[in-house]
């Protein structure tokens, strides 16, 4: 675990990560929220179809 340098610099925000990058900077991200409810999807009316007529099939004839 690192040491705490100083305190009370950054204005932090709630719903925020803090984090240092690669080059030393202080970046702050949107933390990733789960478990949200979503909404209720609106079903579509089912309308029955009459089946499609099969075509009769010709057999070919063996020589």
């Amino acid at each position: 675990m690192g040491k705490i340098i100083a305190k009370n610099i950054v204005k932090r925000k709630s719903g925020y990560l803090y984090y240092v990058d690669g080059k030393g900077n202080v970046c702050e991200a949107k933390m990733a929220r789960g478990g949200k409810k979503k909404k209720k999807a609106v079903k579509k009316k089912v309308v029955k179809r009459k089946p499609a007529k099969k075509k009769a099939v010709k057999k070919k004839k063996r020589r």
